[in-house]
């Protein structure tokens, strides 16, 4: 099964209904068809993160833990490449002056 797509605008006003029209999440996920836990979620992140919420198609905190995913690949790398530097550091030697 696919998993449904939400534009950020769809978000935001499922969210609104929750927030500033005061209907119950359970309500406002009934009627738009969508689950608790997504719609909790996305309020979640708009007390956070305000109006930068909703990045695209995803929410800010899936952009976040992909960003930093990304950062921790980095720095393996280079602590890999920083490991095999002092094994050959060795045999670079100083060429006398």
């Amino acid at each position: 099964m696919k998993r449904k797509v939400y534009s950020s605008e769809f978000k935001q006003q499922a969210v609104n209904l929750v927030i500033k029209e005061d209907f119950t999440v359970k309500k406002v996920s009934r009627e738009l068809e969508i689950h608790e836990n997504s719609l909790y979620r996305w309020v979640g992140e708009v007390e956070k993160y305000g109006e930068k919420a909703f990045l695209g198609h995803g929410s800010r905190a899936y952009i976040e833990q992909n960003k930093i995913k990304q950062l921790e690949k980095e720095n393996k790398q280079l602590q890999e490449e920083l490991d095999l530097l002092k094994k050959f550091q060795v045999f670079i030697k100083k060429s006398p002056k």
